[in-house]
C-alpha cells in the first residue's frame, strides 16, 4: 500500500467558535467555575463538530480543556455522556479526568484535566503509532473487567451497532439500496462484501469487556515524553477491544505501514476470530461510503471526505488481505 493521505488533515478538520465568540453569559459562567478570568484560550483543531473546545489558561496561570454547546443540542448530550463515561474510567485508563460540569446563559460545559499533546501527523511516525497502540494496550485491558459504574450507565453493544449501522452492503447487493460510490475494482466484489459484513456481528456478540468505539487517529493526543492520551469517550459500548485497534489500523494503512503484522501483534487481537478483522473491514468501508455521499454536512465540511477517503482505504487494506486484483488508476492501487 502505498501512502495516502486526506485532502483535510485531522487537526484541522474542526470549525468550532473560539472563546471569543461565545456569549458572554457562557464565558462568565465558565470563569467563574476555572476561578479567574482566561488570559489566553487554545481551540481544538480536530474533531467533526462544531461544539466549543479548547485549553484555556486563566490570570493565575490555571490550565483546563473545556467543551461546550447549547443545551439540548446533539454536541451537548455527547458532551454530557463523555463526561459520564470519563468519571466511571478506571485509573489505568490513559484519559484525561473530568474537574466539573455545569450549564451557564442556556450552554452545557464540561471541564478535563488539560492533555500537553499533539494529535498525531499522516502518514504516522512509528514511534507516535507504538505509543498510540501501547496506551490503548493498557486502557483495554483495563476494561477487559470493567468497574460496576461503566455498564450502569446502559451502554450499547458493538454488536447490535453492526448489525444495525455497519450492514450497508447488503441491501446493496441485493438490489434495495443505490450502490454507492466505491473504487471500481470493488464493485463485483458486492457479495462477497455483504457476506462479509454479515458475519461482522456473530464476531462480536457475546464480549463483555468495554471498548471506546471511536479509536481514530484524531481521538489521541501524544505528550512531549512520547505517551499517548486517548481522548472522546462519548461513543463507549461493550464489545471486544480488537474492534478499535483495527479501526485506529485504518490510517497506519495508509500510512504504509504493515497494519496486518501491528493487528496481529497487538493484545488485544488474540481474542478475534478468523476473518473477524476482514469482516470488520468490510463493515467499516460500507459505513463510511454510504455516510460520505449524504451531501454536505453542518458538523464539518471535512466530513463527508474523509468519510469518503475512510471508506476507500479500508477497502484498500481489506482487497490486499484477500488478493483481490485492483485495476490499473485506482487511486488506492496496491
Amino acid at each position: 500500500m502505498r501512502t495516502t493521505l486526506p485532502a483535510v488533515p485531522y487537526h484541522a478538520t474542526a470549525q468550532r467558535p473560539g472563546w471569543a465568540e461565545l456569549p458572554d453569559g457562557v464565558r462568565s459562567g465558565i470563569e467563574q467555575r476555572l476561578g479567574a478570568p482566561v488570559a489566553e484560550a487554545r481551540t481544538a483543531g480536530g474533531g467533526f463538530t462544531r461544539g466549543f473546545a479548547a485549553v484555556l489558561r486563566t490570570t493565575t496561570g490555571e490550565r483546563a480543556f473545556v467543551k461546550a454547546a447549547p443545551a439540548g443540542t446533539p454536541v451537548a448530550a455527547a458532551y454530557a455522556r463523555e463526561a459520564e463515561v470519563t468519571a466511571a474510567l478506571p485509573a489505568a485508563v490513559p484519559a484525561a479526568r473530568l474537574r466539573w460540569t455545569g450549564t451557564a446563559a442556556g450552554w452545557y460545559a464540561i471541564c478535563l484535566d488539560p492533555v500537553d499533546g499533539h494529535v498525531p501527523g499522516l502518514p504516522w511516525d512509528p514511534a507516535e503509532l507504538d505509543a498510540a497502540l501501547a496506551a490503548w494496550a493498557a486502557a483495554a485491558e483495563a476494561l477487559r473487567h470493567p468497574p460496576p459504574g461503566l455498564p450502569a450507565l446502559g451502554l450499547p453493544a458493538f454488536a447490535d451497532i453492526a448489525a444495525s449501522d455497519l450492514s450497508h452492503w447488503q441491501p446493496v447487493a441485493a438490489h434495495r439500496a443505490p450502490l454507492p460510490g466505491m473504487p471500481g475494482y470493488a464493485r463485483g466484489r458486492l457479495d462477497e462484501l455483504a457476506t462479509l459484513e454479515a458475519t461482522l456481528p456473530g464476531h462480536t456478540a457475546g464480549a463483555t469487556g468495554v471498548t471506546h468505539c471511536d479509536l481514530r487517529l484524531d481521538n489521541v493526543l501524544v505528550d512531549p515524553g512520547g505517551r499517548a492520551w486517548i481522548c472522546d469517550w462519548n461513543w463507549v459500548c461493550t464489545g471486544p477491544a480488537w474492534v478499535d485497534t483495527a479501526a485506529l489500523l485504518v490510517t497506519a494503512y495508509a500510512s504504509g505501514l504493515d497494519a496486518d503484522g501491528l493487528f496481529a501483534a497487538h493484545p488485544t487481537a488474540r481474542t478475534a476470530p478468523p476473518e473477524a478483522l476482514d469482516a470488520l473491514l468490510a463493515g467499516l468501508a460500507g459505513f463510511w461510503l454510504v455516510q460520505s455521499g449524504w451531501g454536505p454536512s453542518d458538523a464539518s465540511p471535512a466530513l463527508r471526505g474523509h468519510q469518503r477517503w475512510s471508506g476507500e482505504v479500508s477497502l484498500a487494506w481489506l482487497a490486499q488481505r484477500r488478493g483481490w486484483p485492483v485495476l490499473d488508476g485506482s487511486r488506492l492501487a496496491w
